[in-house]
């Protein structure tokens, strides 16, 4: 039996996640996960370069949303997962982005604030 990755709008991915029966499985690069999370009951954060060797850290009795910045390695994210014998996987589409766009909550720290002139150049703002 072939596992499939479930695909979650931001809305839809925000009410299974506020009722609990879901944890994000947030895989940001640090500086981009330290400005801004997913405002969500219960979150694990994981790098995706790190996931393959931490995987086995994750119950795999608990059903992981993957979300990324944009949803380019969050569905890698969930093949991952489903590859380590993870039975059920979701995933969100267009990740922090759309989550953003959709009006879902989000926590920003201020103190890690980022500079850029669009997603893909995003970095760490230097002090002046």
């Amino acid at each position: 039996m072939k596992i499939k990755i479930i695909h979650f709008g931001a809305k839809e991915a925000f009410e299974k996640l506020a009722k609990r029966e879901a944890v994000l499985l947030d895989i940001r690069m640090e500086y981009l996960y330290a400005f801004k999370q997913f405002d969500v009951p219960c979150s694990a954060h994981i790098l995706f370069e790190n996931l393959t060797e931490s995987v086995d850290e994750l119950p795999k009795d608990l059903f992981f949303i993957c979300a990324d910045s944009s949803g380019i390695n969050s569905k890698n994210a969930a093949q991952i997962l489903i590859n380590h014998g993870f039975e059920s996987v979701g995933n969100l589409a267009g990740g922090m982005v759309d989550w953003e766009r959709a009006g879902m909550p989000v926590g920003v720290n201020l103190t890690e604030s980022l500079t850029g002139s669009c997603m893909c150049q995003l970095k760490k703002r230097s002090k002046l």
